[in-house]
């Protein structure tokens, strides 16, 4: 039993019995990608609450690996949690967005999702065994610091935001008109 059951219980006993591979073995041989889930957290201003991780030289949304078995809206807000000591209601889907996989990494699905407003006063408690800080920046003034995709990725959730709609890109590239 996973820790899903209790939140999905009825949901499962509705689906009934796990399917059973036809081909055992099959499952584990399958591809998998990583998911993750970011917060787009703002200012009055629209400036957007960046991380400053320890283990990458680039700016990235408060958020990460969505693990086995967890919704990405729970992960996204665990994250959240874990990195800035922020207890936040996580919004609304604004951008899935697909990367390729390059190096070390697999490819990801990553989702996007409304952090909401803050005061730039609200306490933050970077966790310092993964973050050296957190910044308000302008998405202008932050582009020199993000990879270009996550700019693309940036660009499409302040749209999102503005829009009411959902978006989908591929490595930041709009796929899906609003």
């Amino acid at each position: 039993m996973s820790d899903l059951d209790g939140d999905f219980g009825l949901d499962f006993a509705l689906d009934g019995d796990p399917e059973r591979e036809f081909h055992p073995g099959i499952a584990k041989r399958m591809a998998h990608k990583t998911v993750a889930a970011g917060a787009l957290i703002r200012d009055s201003a629209d400036r957007i609450l960046f991380v400053v991780p320890n283990y990458k030289p680039f700016l990235d949304l408060p958020g990460g690996i969505v693990e086995p078995g967890e919704p990405p809206s729970a992960a996204c807000a665990r994250e959240v949690r874990e990195e800035l000591g922020l207890d936040l209601r996580i919004g609304r889907l604004l951008v899935v967005d697909w990367t390729p996989g390059r190096g070390p990494w697999s490819d990801q699905v990553q989702f996007v999702f409304d952090g909401g407003v803050l005061a730039p006063s609200t306490a933050l408690r970077p966790a310092a065994d993964e973050l050296t800080a957190a910044r308000w920046l302008p998405l202008p003034d932050a582009a020199g610091d993000l990879r270009a995709s996550m700019l693309r990725r940036l660009t499409l959730a302040m749209t999102a935001v503005a829009s009411g709609a959902t978006l989908h890109a591929e490595f930041g590239h709009l796929l899906n008109a609003p």
